[in-house]
């Protein structure tokens, strides 16, 4: 049985009303990966606007494994201290994992955030030495179009990520480092130039699918 465990922020939780990517992922795992799977992590709830509160179960389409560790507003430096206790609990394998844009927004440059995404790994490490682990690069959203500086420290913490991944990767407890998601467009792929609409759903589900694919040789190329 291999344990998949989606963490992220805003753009993984999802919001009221919405399928989400871990559901696209989760239909692509279903039909291409032939051993059992399961979606594992300690949430489920989406993110109610409404509310401003993680209380909502009204996905899309909620009849699908909804189990998550995102949060909206979180980031890095926020799953730190929840990873290793996540990993051990519910026993994950890999970890998929979409983070840094909310950093490098509101709480920490680029050479602090890589520094989080370090210890990160560290702790999932010290919950499951053998835990893999794919992380996808932070997607420039419309901030960085009219912010100069924001732009120049996500384009850094790519950077610092891409040797992150390089630095840490091992093989018994592998680092992937994902490619952005293909022709991801956020004037068409999102819905407010941040979070992913269902074309962008299916582009990040897409990335981490094909960095497996290529890289481990789990499941097949992604088809929507």
């Amino acid at each position: 049985m291999l344990r998949f465990m989606p963490v992220g922020d805003s753009m993984t939780i999802g919001s009221a009303g919405e399928h989400t990517w871990r559901y696209r992922m989760w239909q692509h795992l279903r039909a291409t990966y032939a051993g059992p799977f399961r979606i594992v992590g300690p949430r489920e709830t989406l993110y109610d606007k409404a509310t401003e509160s993680p209380d909502s179960y009204e996905y899309a389409d909620p009849d699908f494994p909804r189990a998550h560790l995102a949060g909206w507003g979180e980031g890095w430096q926020h799953m730190v201290p929840l990873i290793g206790d996540a990993v051990r609990t519910h026993r994950a394998d890999v970890l998929l994992v979409s983070l840094g844009l909310i950093d490098l927004g509101f709480y920490t440059n680029a050479v602090q955030t890589a520094a989080n995404a370090r210890a990160f790994v560290a702790e999932a490490r010290a919950a499951n030495p053998r835990i893999h682990l794919v992380l996808l690069p932070v997607i420039p959203n419309v901030r960085a179009e009219s912010d100069a500086p924001f732009a120049t420290e996500v384009a850094a913490f790519n950077e610092f990520l891409a040797k992150v991944a390089a630095d840490l990767d091992e093989p018994r407890s592998p680092v992937l480092l994902a490619s952005p998601p293909p022709a991801y467009d956020i004037h068409h792929d999102t819905y407010d130039g941040t979070h992913p609409n269902a074309a962008g759903e299916h582009k990040i589900a897409e990335a981490f699918a094909e960095a497996m694919y290529q890289a481990w040789d789990l499941g097949e190329p992604y088809s929507a």
